[in-house]
């Protein structure tokens, strides 16, 4: 006795991957062109937003910088002239 046993073979419906392919690649193109709409939206509004400020933000974060650097300073001076005080209170 002679048996052949056949493999089971795989029957895809070729229109249906082929279809499925193209709705994948329309979807990707519809969903890119999304990205670049709201992008752009979000780049002109922030171009708008920065030309209706008074002062730019550059010129706003050199002031910032300014700030923190003398608030530094300050308590730089204010650690040693308690740091001082407390020493000459010690030492006496």
């Amino acid at each position: 006795m002679n048996h052949h046993h056949s493999q089971p073979t795989l029957d895809i419906d070729r229109r249906l991957v082929t279809t499925g392919a193209v709705l994948t690649a329309v979807g990707a193109v519809v969903a890119f062109s999304g990205m670049a709409i709201a992008a752009v939206a979000v780049f002109s509004a922030g171009r708008r937003m920065i030309r209706a400020m008074d002062v730019p933000p550059s010129q706003q974060a050199a002031m910032k910088w300014r700030q923190a650097k003398e608030a530094s300073l300050a308590g730089v001076q204010a650690w040693q002239s308690a740091s001082d005080a407390q020493n000459g209170s010690l030492s006496r």
